[in-house]
């Protein structure tokens, strides 16, 4: 068997894991990615592609399934892009992620050093603090839901397993008002129709729930009557903003915003702490596990009580205001105007007087605390999926911190730049797997980073 061949039949036993919780198999030297299969399982497959960098088939026949094994509880899985995972249990979900971030330290970072743990989740179902549905034109009205895996094509979801139930009622609100208004959804394709998106957060620990509609124009004359037919339909709710989107592409929230109703800030608990959150600033979206990781990242920062401590990526301040119960002084730096703002507004409300926020991003941001002469015991970086750029590496470096907490939720970038660290004299001394989001394939890491 010298090659392999599109829709060519093989008998195969799965033996591993993909990043994306899809099943592996080898055959002919090459690892063959398999979807929705598991490690130990006996199947027939069909090769759908050959490339020189990875061969991809499809399940045929099941043949030997695992113990792991569970039947989807979701009509959609496999099909709108969301959830990887629902097909196999819990504790084989959690093996799989901390394989993954191990498998990544170990490839990518050369680290001979592993997490020794993931911290699970209490709740797998309706997790979600926040939700998204996307809108599009669909047999002369609107429908929403989720995209299907690697691409545009819409799949229509009112019910969806991991969200917050009150953003689906919100986004079946917004559907059936332009329906009824004779309102055409955006269509990405010619730039023409309105709603493109519909978007909610609902806090946990009070009552707080804020609906935004993305939208390409305003309603115009309809939209006293929008912010009505959302109020009936979701009387929860104490906010109602407009983001009006003109950008092309799939930005889901970008331009103006403008508040129809109730406060545009919503307000929540974590960590004892009180945030207000703006629609565009980050939040984490699973806040109880939140408070694990943080509580993490803080015993990892601050063992004991220092001096100063940067806080990079802060978003609406989360880390910069726990760091600042064991630290004489705090600075904190986001590229996000509105985040900044929040997290201002933060600290003043909980009474914190010992942190600063900054606006930039982390790289300049690292370089103008240093002109200012400022040398942190500890830095803490909590960077978006696509990870630090090699000058923010450098920047957080060449302050010498003793401490660089790295919170990740990519082990692929987290462990390039890990790998960058350490040719700076930094190496890696302990990480722990945290699950923010269960039935994704996605995982967050807490990695702790001191001079060698």
């Amino acid at each position: 068997m010298d090659t392999l061949k599109k829709n060519e039949i093989y008998t195969v036993t799965i033996d591993g894991y993909g990043s994306q919780a899809q099943g592996v198999c080898h055959l002919a030297g090459r690892a063959v990615f398999v979807p929705r299969t598991l490690p130990g399982e006996r199947w027939e497959i069909k090769i759908l592609k050959v490339t020189a960098g990875a061969v991809y088939a499809r399940g045929e026949k099941l043949l030997l399934p695992s113990p792991h094994r569970l039947d989807s509880d979701c009509p959609h899985f496999g099909l709108c892009g969301g959830c990887d995972c629902r097909h196999m249990s819990y504790d084989e979900e959690l093996h799989f992620k901390l394989s993954r971030v191990n498998d990544s330290l170990e490839r990518i970072g050369r680290q001979s050093l592993k997490a020794e743990r993931i911290i699970g989740s209490e709740s797998i179902n309706r997790y979600r603090n926040k939700g998204i549905f996307a809108f599009s034109p669909a047999g002369g009205g609107a429908s929403f839901g989720f995209y299907r895996e690697r691409s545009h094509t819409l799949i229509p979801v009112e019910r969806c397993l991991i969200q917050n139930e009150l953003t689906e009622r919100c986004a079946y609100a917004v559907a059936s008002f332009i329906n009824s208004r004779g309102i055409s959804p955006y269509n990405e394709l010619t730039g023409k129709g309105t709603v493109r998106h519909v978007f909610c957060r609902r806090a946990v620990n009070t009552g707080d729930a804020v609906a935004c509609i993305i939208s390409a124009r305003g309603f115009r004359g309809d939209t006293q009557a929008l912010v009505e037919a959302l109020r009936r339909s979701c009387p929860e709710l104490t906010g109602i903003v407009l983001n009006i989107n003109k950008t092309r592409g799939n930005t889901v929230l970008a331009g103006d915003f403008y508040t129809l109703w109730g406060r545009p800030d919503m307000e929540d608990i974590l960590c004892s702490l009180r945030f207000s959150i703006s629609p565009q600033a980050f939040f984490q979206i699973n806040p109880p596990q939140a408070q694990r990781l943080y509580e993490l990242a803080l015993d990892y920062a601050c063992p004991e009580r220092v001096g100063l401590a940067f806080d990079l990526y802060c978003g609406a301040g989360t880390i910069s205001l726990c760091l600042a119960r064991r630290a004489d002084r705090v600075i904190g730096a986001e590229i996000v105007p509105a985040a900044v703002e929040n997290a201002s507004k933060n600290a003043a409300a909980n009474g914190v007087s010992n942190v600063e926020f900054i606006c930039a991003d982390a790289g300049k941001a690292a370089l103008e605390l240093s002109r200012r002469g400022l040398r942190p015991q500890v830095v803490v970086v909590d960077p978006p999926r696509k990870g630090m750029d090699e000058k923010a590496v450098e920047a957080v470096s060449d302050m010498a911190p003793e401490r660089i907490v790295y919170v990740s939720c990519d082990p692929a970038t987290l462990s390039r730049d890990i790998l960058r660290f350490n040719a700076f004299g930094y190496e890696l001394r302990s990480a722990t797997a945290v699950d923010m989001f269960p039935r994704t394939c996605h995982v967050e890491t807490v990695c702790l980073l001191s001079k060698q």
